[in-house]
C-alpha cells in the first residue's frame, strides 16, 4: 500500500467515523424518546464517543498527511471527521463537566444519620427485590462533596409544610408515586429529559420541637454508579422551590 492509499484510508476512516459519532447518538436519543430502555440509548452514546475519538484521530493524521496540499479530497475528508469529532467531545464536555469532580455515587440525602427510606415497591415495578437501604459507604464522600445538603427548616406547621413540599414537587414536573399526609411522607419518581432515566426521591416531614417542620429527602437514581451529582441538583432545586 502506498503512502497516497493510506492517507485515503485515514481520512475516509475520519469522516465515516465523524458522521457515525452524532448519528448512532442521534439514534440511541431517538429509541430511549420511543421507550427504549435508557441504557440502550447511553451506551449508543458511549459508541458515539468512541466514533468522535476515531475521527478526531484519523482526521489528525489525514490533516498532516496532507499539511502541504497534497490530496484535497482526502484533506477536505479528514476536516470532516476532525470537526464532527471536536462536536462530539463537547457535547461530552458540556453534559458531563458540571459533574466531572463529584464522587461515582447516586445516592443522595440531606439526613445520613436517619435517611428517608422507600416503601416496598408493588409487583412488577423495577425495584422490586433491589435493596433500597442507604449504601453506609456513601456517607463520608456525601459529606465531603455535598457540605450544603442539610434538612430543611420551616416555621410552619407540619400539615402546611406538606402542602407546601407536594406544591413543590408538582412544580418540578415531579410524578408523585405514593403520599401518605397521616405519616407526613410521600415518594415521587423524576425522569430526566434526554436519555429519560428513572431517579426515586423520599420525602419526609416532621415536626420540630418549636412546632415548625422540618424535611428531609433523598434522591437515588436507579440506572448507573454515579449521577454527575444530578441527585444533589435535585435536591437543591426542591429547597429553592420550597422556600420560594
Amino acid at each position: 500500500m502506498n503512502e497516497a492509499m493510506r492517507d485515503a484510508r485515514a481520512a475516509t476512516i475520519a469522516a465515516a467515523a465523524g458522521i457515525g459519532g452524532p448519528a448512532v447518538t442521534l439514534v440511541g436519543i431517538a429509541l430511549v424518546q420511543l421507550s427504549a430502555p435508557p441504557m440502550v440509548g447511553f451506551l449508543l452514546f458511549q459508541l458515539g464517543i468512541l466514533l468522535g475519538l476515531t475521527a478526531l484521530v484519523a482526521g489528525g493524521i489525514g490533516l498532516y498527511a496532507t499539511r502541504e496540499g497534497a490530496g484535497a479530497g482526502g484533506r477536505t475528508k479528514a476536516l470532516i471527521g476532525v470537526g464532527l469529532g471536536v462536536v462530539m467531545i463537547a457535547v461530552v464536555f458540556v453534559s458531563a463537566g458540571p459533574g466531572a469532580n463529584v464522587p461515582a455515587i447516586n445516592d443522595i440525602t440531606t439526613n445520613l444519620a436517619d435517611p428517608p427510606g422507600f416503601a416496598p415497591a408493588p409487583e412488577g415495578h423495577r425495584n422490586v427485590g433491589r435493596d433500597m437501604s442507604y449504601p453506609e459507604d456513601f456517607v463520608a464522600a456525601v459529606e465531603a462533596a455535598y457540605p450544603d445538603l442539610a434538612p430543611i427548616e420551616l416555621a410552619i406547621p407540619r400539615d402546611a409544610a406538606y402542602r407546601r413540599y407536594l406544591d413543590a414537587t408538582k412544580s418540578l414536573g415531579w410524578d408523585i408515586t405514593r403520599d401518605n399526609p397521616e405519616h407526613g411522607t410521600f415518594e415521587a419518581e423524576d425522569t430526566t429529559k434526554v436519555w429519560r432515566f428513572v431517579d426515586d426521591i423520599s420525602v419526609r416531614v416532621r415536626t420540630t420541637p418549636t412546632g415548625g417542620a422540618t424535611i428531609d429527602i433523598r434522591s437515588k437514581s436507579r440506572d448507573g454508579k454515579g449521577d454527575l451529582g444530578a441527585n444533589a441538583n435535585r435536591i437543591r432545586a426542591f429547597a429553592a422551590a420550597v422556600r420560594k
